[in-house]
């Protein structure tokens, strides 16, 4: 706190004098009253809320900081709260809830991922849905499975390590593996989805920035009645031939208007990780400029 707000802190007891310039003073009140009404509320205040209070206290948001602390989506394997972070992520959770498709646009470390896995199991856990379908496309490997050495699961694995990494923080790693033997959560690469309906699913799309246009077509024409789907994707990190336009992208033109289907886009302001982190995204921010730059080009040679 003391480094970002350029302040220096002395607490003794049940005191705490903040000394520095009077902004940077008031700045550093604020979050530590905002931190305290956490406390005196019986939470544990860890690194990742203070990193939260701080970036919001700089972008004059942080009267709202109590309030993503109001609302509990479920626990997880260890019984510890699964809260949201960040405005963003209150923003994203509340779409999800109100429409059938819900498309998370944003840089990596805002939580995209790990908050669909949370929404999925807990549809599923209050009997919402049957079963959970998590996605992506292996563009690593050109989508081409099939001459990658190994099973199936071999084969999947590595690119799905977020998606698992989730499930295992929630569910811990015995249930997840009996739901997975049991089929109600299915894990797979885009190929897989061709020719299904989806029904009483909650369906996930991670790295959807790497799906070409019939891909993401084919895949958002898979839902099925009773069910859920979250899209999550970062546009500035598309890998992709350049003569291919994102899916994703041309989504964002062509699904904007329709009902039941809502874009929610990530910023540096909502990224949980090192605060380090959203200063890197914010210096690769022109990045995406560039890269729809590029599409348009793509789209005149197409």
């Amino acid at each position: 706190m003391e480094e970002e707000l350029d302040v220096v802190i002395h607490a003794r007891t049940e005191i705490v004098q903040v000394l520095g310039e009077e902004p940077a003073c008031e700045e550093a009140r604020q979050v530590i009253q905002a931190l305290m009404v956490l406390v005196n509320r019986g939470m544990t205040v860890g690194t990742p809320d203070v990193v939260t209070a701080i970036s919001m206290v700089k972008n004059d948001e942080i009267d709202k900081f109590v309030a993503l602390y109001e609302e509990e989506i479920i626990k997880d394997n260890t019984g510890k709260p699964i809260r949201v972070k960040t405005l963003g992520q209150k923003l994203y959770v509340d779409s999800v809830k109100q429409h059938d498709v819900t498309f998370g646009i944003g840089p990596a470390g805002t939580g995209k991922t790990f908050l669909a896995v949370t929404l999925a199991v807990t549809a599923l856990k209050r009997g919402q849905v049957k079963r959970i379908i998590l996605t992506r496309p292996a563009v690593e490997a050109g989508e081409s499975l099939g001459f990658l050495p190994g099973d199936l699961k071999e084969k999947v694995d590595p690119y799905l390590r977020p998606v698992y990494d989730a499930l295992y923080q929630i569910l811990g790693k015995d249930q997840t593996t009996r739901l997975m033997e049991r089929e109600i959560i299915e894990i797979a690469p885009l190929a897989y989805m061709r020719g299904r309906t989806l029904d009483d699913a909650f369906v996930i799309l991670d790295e959807a920035q790497n799906t070409t246009i019939m891909q993401m077509k084919m895949f958002l024409t898979r839902l099925g009645f009773n069910s859920k789907m979250i899209v999550n994707g970062d546009i500035s990190q598309i890998d992709l031939p350049r003569n291919v336009k994102s899916g994703l992208i041309d989504a964002q033109e062509k699904l904007k208007n329709i009902h039941q289907i809502d874009f929610v886009h990530f910023s540096a302001k909502d990224v949980v990780r090192h605060p380090v982190v959203a200063q890197i995204i914010r210096a690769y921010e022109p990045a995406p400029v560039k890269n729809e730059g590029r599409e348009e080009v793509q789209e005149e040679t197409e």
